[in-house]
């Protein structure tokens, strides 16, 4: 996925498998009455990648989601993150979750009647004893830090386009300076240029703050363009889990149709593309170190012409 040449791109590392994990799946079993959403699920999270989620419609994937946050009780099968289980915690181990995530729901989840502003700053509200003034204030380097406009945090979520409520949901989200983010389905109703710019604005953002991000998506751009490892769900399972280019050898029918048919080869070119442009950027950079020797080459001449010893 191509970037704007104005646009940072941050380079990160992915965790080695030695990596602290900051979730961890172990024999998930989801039900709705007879039917079966999840049947021995296992699925650990490594800390500072960016993991992907891939399934059909139905794999369950927003079910595991809810599973992992605490929204629904799991029916078998042991759930942790950051080592305490959300659904065992202490209201103070709860509290701390809460703090130590963020949040960005599909239809970005904002309080119709709030302002972005004060949208963003709820979780302070709910979590800190931090004086308005101050929320107001943090929460626009929230807002800013997401690349809405100034005005944005005076704007109701009516007002804004599809592409600003989500940057305003992951403001929010990312609230109270969480070390784990959780996405789901973030590109989903953005144009193809909306949704390059909030993929870069996540690559961006995982680097620099070093995030742990946890992603739901479709979007095979997204895909190739961020994470580190992607786990698919098929069977009521986890069937693979592993980096693209390891999926793209699997023998698994759904995984084949998924990552080689016409839209993930679409998407792996486009992928390939950004990075030779990418290479292209950074081979026409001077070398720092040819910088440095000719300033040092240059330093006796201009000592010479100053008198200077």
């Amino acid at each position: 996925m191509s970037g704007t040449d104005d646009q940072i791109r941050h380079e990160r590392t992915a965790p080695g498998e030695d990596a602290e994990l900051v979730i961890e799946v172990k024999g998930l079993v989801s039900k709705y009455g007879d039917h079966v959403v999840h049947d021995g699920l296992d699925l650990s999270v490594r800390k500072g990648e960016v993991f992907g989620l891939v399934g059909g419609s139905g794999a369950g994937k927003t079910v595991l989601l809810n599973s992992l946050i605490g929204l629904r009780q799991p029916d078998g099968g042991e759930v942790t993150v950051f080592g305490i289980d959300p659904h065992r915690a202490s209201d103070e181990e709860r509290h701390t979750l809460e703090r130590r995530w963020g949040v960005l729901f599909q239809g970005g989840a904002l309080f119709s009647s709030l302002s972005v502003r004060d949208n963003v700053g709820a979780p302070m509200r709910e979590h800190t004893r931090m004086p308005q003034s101050l929320i107001d204030d943090l929460a626009d380097l929230k807002i800013a830090l997401t690349g809405l406009p100034d005005h944005a945090g005076d704007l109701k979520p009516a007002e804004l386009s599809g592409g600003m409520r989500k940057r305003a949901g992951l403001a929010r989200a990312l609230a109270m300076d969480p070390e784990l983010l959780f996405l789901d389905e973030p590109t989903a109703g953005l144009d193809p240029i909306g949704a390059d710019q909030f993929d870069q604005l996540i690559r961006n953002l995982s680097a620099s703050l070093g995030l742990t991000v946890f992603m739901i998506t479709h979007d095979l751009d997204s895909l190739y363009a961020l994470c580190d490892r992607v786990a698919v769900i098929a069977d009521k399972t986890v069937v693979a889990c592993a980096p693209i280019a390891e999926l793209e050898t699997s023998e698994h029918p759904w995984i084949r149709e998924y990552f080689l048919g016409p839209r993930g080869r679409a998407a792996k070119s486009s992928e390939i593309a950004a990075e030779a442009e990418a290479a292209q950027r950074d081979a026409a950079k001077p070398k720092s170190g040819t910088k440095a020797k000719t300033a040092t080459q240059d330093a006796p001449a201009a000592a010479a012409g100053t008198g200077e010893a």
